[in-house]
């Protein structure tokens, strides 16, 4: 008969090389598991509001994402990159130009933008960067095409000035070059910062410019003159018209006063021949003496018994 222990001491070996293997298989599992998760997380791809994902497989591109939300890629063999999908700004570089009149400028643009076809930019252009140098060479070439068939005051004098339909001008035609030459992006808006002319040509540029104000304003004073005398003139004529009215109307009256006078004193002095001799008399007094008036009368004269006080 064998050792019980002897049979014990087997069967518990047996029990724990059964349960070592046991944690092995658990553990392998649970290590190919992560492996794979991360694999699956790895390979997520998070489409953000606002911009692209480009899914390349061997450096081709072949498949572009374009709406916000998760999406995947083949694990080793293909990788993704961003591109915006919102609109962008660019400073265009600074460029001298020759205007019809054969004055030379500096002009300082800036370029709204956005990426239309991912697909057509890669192809074409390869980056970003690059789409963004070929949009600045084709603004370049347009503006100075544009502001070649201008003079220099109809660029800068904003009475004359036409850069409203220019800026739209130059992005129609940029957008045309693009889309001829399959760039896959689209320029919304073309707008002139600032144009300056080169440093030896400011001072005569604006010597002429204050000769130029100087004789606008010498006009508009001169017209003012001229509309001033206008003014003046038919305010004399209507203060004439006004008085010799005025004059007219008021010998009118003075002639209608005096034949009413003459009839009332012809009334009166019929009523009485005596009292209107008398007053006759007295006004040729009036008229006839004074300071330095000599008269020789006979004593007996109506007149000089008058004169003496006597009444008969």
């Amino acid at each position: 008969m064998s050792d019980p222990n002897v049979i014990n001491m087997d069967e518990r070996g047996g029990g724990n090389n059964f349960g070592w293997r046991k944690y092995m298989k658990t553990g392998i599992f649970l290590v190919i598991l992560l492996v794979l998760l991360g694999l699956v997380v790895s390979n997520l791809i998070i489409v953000k509001e606002g911009e692209y994902k480009v899914i390349r497989q061997f450096g081709e591109v072949v498949r572009i994402i374009d709406e916000p939300g998760l999406s995947y890629k083949v694990p080793f063999i293909q990788s993704s990159t961003t591109l915006p999908k919102y609109q962008m700004t660019s400073d265009v570089s600074e460029a001298e130009i020759n205007t019809k009149d054969k004055k030379r400028i500096i002009i300082d643009n800036y370029a709204v933008w956005k990426i239309e076809d991912p697909k057509k930019m890669i192809a074409n252009a390869r980056t970003l960067e690059s789409a963004g140098s070929r949009m600045e060479e084709f603004i370049y070439s347009v503006t100075r095409t544009e502001l070649g068939q201008l003079n220099y005051d109809e660029i800068i004098n904003d009475e004359k000035s036409s850069r409203g339909s220019l800026n739209d001008k130059i992005t129609e035609e940029v957008n045309i070059l693009l889309e001829k030459d399959n760039y896959g992006i689209v320029v919304t808006d073309v707008r002139m910062k600032r144009t300056d002319l080169p440093a030896e040509n400011e001072q005569s540029v604006y010597t002429r410019m204050i000769s130029e104000r100087q004789s606008t304003a010498q006009d508009y004073l001169s017209k003012g003159d001229a509309d001033k005398n206008i003014i003046i003139a038919d305010t004399d004529k209507q203060v004439r018209e006004i008085l010799a009215t005025a004059q007219a109307d008021a010998e009118e009256i003075r002639a209608e006063g005096e034949a009413g006078a003459a009839k009332l004193y012809n009334e009166a002095f019929s009523k009485d021949p005596s009292f209107y001799s008398l007053y006759r008399t007295l006004e040729s007094y009036k008229k006839t003496i004074n300071g330095e008036t000599v008269i020789v009368l006979p004593s007996d004269s109506p007149y000089a018994r008058l004169l003496m006080g006597y009444t008969e």
